[in-house]
C-alpha cells in the first residue's frame, strides 16, 4: 500500500464508498468470530471419531465456512487499504486516514455509525486518544 494523504473532505467522501463494504465485513468478522469458536469446541468433540461422524461432517463444514470468511475479511481489508485508508479495528468498523496537520503526519478518524470524519489522532494514538477536529478544520 503507497501512503495516500487526505483532506477531510476526501476522507468523508470515501468513507461514504467504502461504508457498505466495512458493514460487510464488519459481520462477516463477528460470523467469522462464531465460526471460530464453534470449530474449537468440535474440534475437541470429535478428536478420534469417524469421518461419517454428525459432528465430525458439521465440522468439516464449518472449516470451510471459516476460510472462506477468512478469505472474504482479507480481500475486503486489502481492498480498502488499496484505495488509501487503513482499517484499524474490524468489530469497531474503524478506519483511519494519514493526513497533515501543518507539517505533522496525523490520522483523521472514522467509524461506522458516525456522520463524517470528526476526529484525528496521532500515528502513535490509538482510537482511545482522538481528539475532536476544530471547527475550522471541518469546513
Amino acid at each position: 500500500m503507497k501512503l495516500m494523504l487526505f483532506s477531510i473532505d476526501e476522507a468523508n467522501r470515501l468513507t461514504e464508498e467504502l461504508r457498505p463494504e466495512l458493514e460487510r465485513l464488519v459481520l462477516a468478522k463477528r460470523e467469522f468470530d462464531r465460526v471460530e469458536t464453534r470449530v474449537s469446541a468440535l474440534s475437541l468433540a470429535v478428536a478420534g471419531a469417524a469421518p461419517d461422524n454428525p459432528d465430525a461432517l458439521d465440522l468439516l463444514k464449518l472449516q470451510r465456512r471459516h476460510g472462506l470468511l477468512k478469505r472474504q475479511i482479507s480481500e475486503g481489508v486489502h481492498a480498502i487499504h488499496e484505495r488509501g485508508a487503513l482499517v484499524k479495528d474490524l468489530e469497531r468498523g474503524l478506519i483511519d486516514f494519514y493526513a497533515l496537520s501543518g507539517d505533522r503526519l496525523i490520522f483523521l478518524c472514522w467509524q461506522l455509525g458516525e456522520t463524517g470524519v470528526s476526529h484525528w489522532h496521532t500515528l502513535e494514538g490509538g482510537f482511545t486518544s482522538r481528539q475532536p477536529l476544530k471547527r475550522t478544520e471541518q469546513e
